[in-house]
């Protein structure tokens, strides 16, 4: 839990630096790396923009509620917030766990997490960590995390087998992953959602629910992660079939 402290300190450090680049940077060592693992046998969506649709929009909608309530997220929990892009997630959350809890925006732009940092500086958010990832391993700490959100931003995983097994040391015993996307192929920036359990599955992880989110928001599919014990190897991982064909 040193590199999470470490982190923490970052925070305040960042409001007197203005987030320069220096101040981002990855929170743990590097996991395994991605050419251990298969390569996904479907389409990998560009990433486009650190927002998919305007706050006013997905506050109509109340996604940023819907999927904490579904998720059962509470005051003192540290969430992290997977591709946290702009923070629309990142900011509504600060508040929902509250002083005693924390959020950690991850995201392999680092770009995004300065523009992120400046932003919870003018809105001063006092827990929120910020972490630099690759696109195979999101390099948190282990057992930093109660909780995960990706946020229609899975499809733009270009490893996710090895971004997968990188993440799971992250996950607090009990902690769940929510990953909210659309029912549509990866190259038009959605993922079908029994492409979505399969290759969560070979990874071990175990889906617990699923929800359709109002508005038209997607899904929202809920995992818990591998047990520790049980992880397969990373070369005995096998790369899921698109059924669609939307490679």
């Amino acid at each position: 839990m040193m590199a999470l402290t470490r982190a923490a300190m970052l925070v305040v450090a960042l409001g007197a630096t203005c987030a320069h680049a220096a101040d981002i940077s990855y929170l743990a060592a590097p996991g395994i790396p991605a050419e251990e693992f298969p390569s996904p046998r479907r389409a990998v969506a560009q990433i486009v923009g650190p927002s998919r649709a305007s706050e006013e929009r997905r506050d109509a909608m109340n996604e940023a509620g819907e999927i904490a309530c579904l998720l059962e997220l509470k005051p003192g929990m540290t969430v992290g917030d997977i591709g946290a892009g702009s923070g629309y997630h990142t900011v509504r959350l600060s508040r929902r766990v509250g002083p005693a809890g924390s959020v950690i925006a991850q995201d392999v732009r680092r770009d995004y997490l300065i523009a992120l940092a400046r932003r919870a500086q003018r809105l001063k958010l006092t827990n929120v960590i910020f972490a630099l990832g690759e696109p195979h391993d999101p390099r948190l700490p282990a057992s930093s995390l109660d909780a995960a959100i990706l946020v229609h931003m899975y499809h733009e995983i270009s490893q996710p087998y090895a971004f997968l097994y990188n993440l799971a040391p992250a996950l607090k015993p009990g902690a769940r992953i929510g990953i909210v996307d659309l029912e549509r192929p990866t190259s038009e920036h959605g993922t079908p959602i029994e492409l979505l359990r399969c290759e969560l599955s070979a990874v071990g992880y175990r889906e617990i629910a699923r929800y359709q989110l109002a508005g038209g928001g997607g899904y929202l599919a809920v995992f818990s992660p591998p047990d520790p014990e049980g992880r397969k190897s990373p070369r005995d991982i096998i790369a899921c079939e698109d059924r669609a064909g939307t490679r």
